[in-house]
C-alpha cells in the first residue's frame, strides 16, 4: 500500500522539523510551508493526501488558507493542529472543510490516529474540545453555518466597538490576536461591514453596545 503524502504548514520552523521527524516513519512528508500563501502554492503543485495546518499562519491565516485549499483540492484532507482551544472555530472548520482538530499539546498517537481517520473519511477531534464541540453541533443539527453572531463574536464585537485594539481584545478575552482577527473579519465579510463605524453600528444593532445619547 502506498504511503500517504503529507504537507506540514506551520510558522515555526523548529516545530515543523520536529513534526516531520515524528511522522516520517509512517508517512511521506512531501513538503512544508511557513505561511498561507506558500501552502496554497505548494499544495497545488504537490497535491498531498493530507495537510497538517496551523491556524496562525502569516500572509494568509490558516482558516482562510484551509477553506481555499479545500476548494482547489477537494480530495485533500486537512487536519488543524493548533494552540487555540476554541470550539467555535473548530465547529466552523469541521462543518466546512477540516477533517480533524487537534491541539499542539495532543499526543503523537492522537495525531497519527487523526491522519488515519481522515484518510478513511472520518473526522477526529481532540478529546479536550470534543464535548463542547458536539454540544455546538447538537444545537445546529443541520451541520451548516447559521447567519448569526456567536457568543465569542459578540464578545469580540463589543470590545472592538468600544475602541480596543485587537491585541488588547485578545488579552482581555485570553485568546490570541489572530483569533480576534478571525472573528472580526468573518463578521465583516458575512455582514457587509467595511469601516470601524460600521462595526460600531452593528454592535448597537446586536445590542452589545449602547447607542450614544
Amino acid at each position: 500500500m502506498a504511503r500517504a503524502r503529507l504537507i506540514l504548514a506551520d510558522g515555526h520552523i523548529l516545530f515543523v522539523e520536529a513534526l516531520a521527524k515524528l511522522l516520517q516513519p509512517e508517512f511521506d512528508i512531501v513538503g512544508t510551508a511557513t505561511d498561507g500563501i506558500e501552502l496554497l502554492k505548494r499544495a497545488t503543485e504537490l497535491k498531498p493526501d493530507v495537510v497538517i495546518l496551523d491556524l496562525h499562519l502569516a500572509k494568509l491565516n490558516g482558516l482562510d488558507a484551509g477553506e481555499r485549499l479545500k476548494t482547489i483540492l477537494p480530495r485533500t484532507k486537512i487536519i488543524i493542529l493548533t494552540a487555540s482551544e476554541d470550539f467555535e472555530i473548530a465547529a466552523q472548520s469541521l462543518r466546512r472543510w477540516a477533517s480533524g482538530y487537534l491541539l499542539k499539546i495532543s499526543t503523537s498517537s492522537e495525531l497519527i490516529r487523526a491522519i488515519h481517520s481522515a484518510l478513511m473519511g472520518k473526522a477526529f477531534v481532540t478529546p479536550s474540545v470534543s464535548r463542547r464541540l458536539w454540544e455546538e453541533f447538537a444545537r445546529d443539527p443541520r451541520g451548516h453555518h447559521r447567519a448569526h453572531v456567536t457568543k465569542r463574536q459578540k464578545q469580540v464585537l463589543q470590545l472592538l466597538a468600544e475602541g480596543h485594539p485587537m491585541k488588547t481584545v485578545g488579552a482581555m478575552l485570553e485568546i490570541s490576536r489572530n483569533t480576534v482577527a478571525f472573528h472580526k473579519y468573518r463578521m465583516m465579510r458575512e455582514h457587509g461591514l467595511r469601516t470601524n463605524s460600521d462595526i460600531v453600528m452593528f454592535a448597537i444593532k446586536q445590542r452589545v453596545l449602547a447607542a450614544p445619547m
